[in-house]
């Protein structure tokens, strides 16, 4: 005979540690809508060089 398996098996935790991460990531991403993104801002009208919003975004991270 089969030992019976216990209602809370290893695949069971998995599967709702899995589900509640994504329902907390759901939850955070829910509460902080993103902001609308402006346009790119050419630095001293050159064709080169733009200040997007990904590099506004990287400068800001490397703030200290």
């Amino acid at each position: 005979m089969k030992a019976s398996q216990s209602r809370f098996s290893r695949r069971n935790f998995l599967l709702a540690v899995g589900a509640g991460g994504a329902a907390t990531v759901a939850a955070i991403a829910a509460k902080n809508p993103q902001t609308p993104v402006k346009k790119a801002e050419a630095v001293s009208g050159s064709k080169g060089y733009q200040l997007t919003a990904h590099v506004r975004k990287y400068y800001d991270t490397t703030k200290v």
